[in-house]
């Protein structure tokens, strides 16, 4: 079954917004555009729902069952339980909590395992633990091709290790990590599982339950909704760690990682991306398959669609000299997060780039720790060419047009 493009195309006000007429765009990792559904609900809660929630009138009320419709759907999707799934202001903020809450938690002389694959925050917070006398051990990539080996990671594993912190994939370096072979060598070692997803959940939400991390985190503006960090604590170490919200919200799962107040309409929006991952469903006929199946055929329409629009790319730069690929050339391997070292300014390459109608991005996007082990100029900066299922082969071959030009 092949993703049915126009459809898809039909539920992005951007693909007709007169404003964008003319352009390709292909920073998706920077945060992608805006489904319909997610619009919907926000233009409704500030017009309608925009009061203190949960109260027993109407207008509270609504806005209320909202924002509960919004954590029970994407958690059901997810494969996880509803009060595993809570939201907060960014995933940096999140992991920034979950730090705070571990640090606490933790005795002197435990340790945590970081990458230096990974965007800074699933790192740079972990790190600052140093200082509460935790030990933090690195596993470290492949400086040539960015891989993470598992073998690696078996010699840093011991019974000091609480936890392993790693990315789904990197949002430079681009290869799909095997989580599920990573979870399982950790949990082996009796340390619990930090899953970045930031740079993987827009290619297909995950089935949490099915992949085993104790901790997955990804961003709803990169997931087509509003912006919101969302993050699955699973409920056997959401209990173990000391509350960080309210004393009176400690024995909320959902709330004890939340220390401030919850954005009422965004969270409520949220639910606007199920409303289009259904929709998705639906239209590929999948409407009668349980919330898991149902997320589990949209992942895999997104990702058939992605990698037959990758693999022209990526002919065309396998056939370059000129360039470096950050990660694998297999479009099967990795996500369509294509960085690639140019062995100049990248930003500045971009603003060449913009003048023939691609939307692209040049820098380091904070994965300053990767590009660095990589040995890629700080000053230099990468090209990062991002695009998800909405992305059509006109656009691809309008990208390779101009960087045939240009490069």
């Amino acid at each position: 079954m092949q993703l049915d493009l126009d459809f898809i195309r039909s539920q992005f006000p951007a693909f007709s917004e007169p404003a964008l007429a003319g352009q390709s765009f292909f920073e998706n990792a920077g945060g992608s555009f805006t489904c319909r559904q997610v619009i919907d609900r926000l233009f409704r809660f500030y017009n309608e729902r925009k009061v203190q929630p949960y109260a027993p009138y109407d207008a509270s009320r609504l806005g209320g069952e909202e924002m509960d419709e919004a954590r029970r759907r994407l958690s059901a999707m997810m494969g996880v339980h509803e009060d595993e799934l809570s939201f907060g202001p960014s995933t940096t903020q999140n992991v920034y909590v979950l730090a705070k809450a571990f640090g606490e938690w933790m005795n002197e002389g435990d340790a945590i395992i970081v990458t230096n694959q990974d965007h800074e925050a699933n790192s740079g917070a972990w790190r600052r633990l140093t200082e509460r006398g935790i030990e933090v051990r690195e596993w470290q990539i492949n400086p040539e091709t960015g891989r993470l080996d598992t073998s690696d990671l078996m010699n840093l594993l011991d019974d000091q290790v609480r936890l392993v912190c790693f990315p789904h994939c990197s949002n430079v370096v681009g290869e799909i990590n095997p989580v599920v072979e990573i979870t399982a060598l950790a949990h082996g070692a009796g340390a619990f599982v930090c899953v970045d997803g930031v740079s993987y959940a827009p290619h297909g939400i995950p089935n949490v339950g099915d992949l085993g991390p104790d901790i997955y985190m990804f961003s709803s503006y990169k997931t087509y909704g509003p912006h919101q960090g969302i993050m699955v604590v699973r409920r056997q170490l959401a209990e173990l760690l000391p509350n960080q919200a309210h004393s009176f919200n400690g024995g909320s799962l959902y709330k004890k990682f939340t220390p401030a107040g919850p954005d009422h309409a965004q969270v409520a929006a949220c639910a606007g991306m199920v409303d289009y991952f259904d929709a998705v469903a639906a239209n590929h006929g999948g409407a009668d398959l349980s919330a898991p199946d149902r997320g589990a055929l949209v992942h895999t329409l997104f990702r058939e669609a992605e990698i037959a629009r990758m693999e022209p790319l990526m002919e065309f730069l396998r056939g370059r000299n000129d360039v470096r690929v950050l990660g694998p050339v297999d479009s099967v391997a990795r996500a369509p997060t294509v960085a690639l070292d140019i062995g100049r300014n990248a930003e500045e390459f971009a603003g060449t780039l913009a003048t023939a109608g691609i939307m692209a991005g040049g820098g380091d996007f904070y994965a300053v720790r990767p590009l660095t082990a990589m040995n890629v100029k700080p000053d230099h900066g990468v090209l990062r060419l991002s695009f998800v299922h909405y992305t059509s082969d006109a656009d691809i071959a309008k990208l390779i047009d101009a960087l045939g030009t240009h490069l």
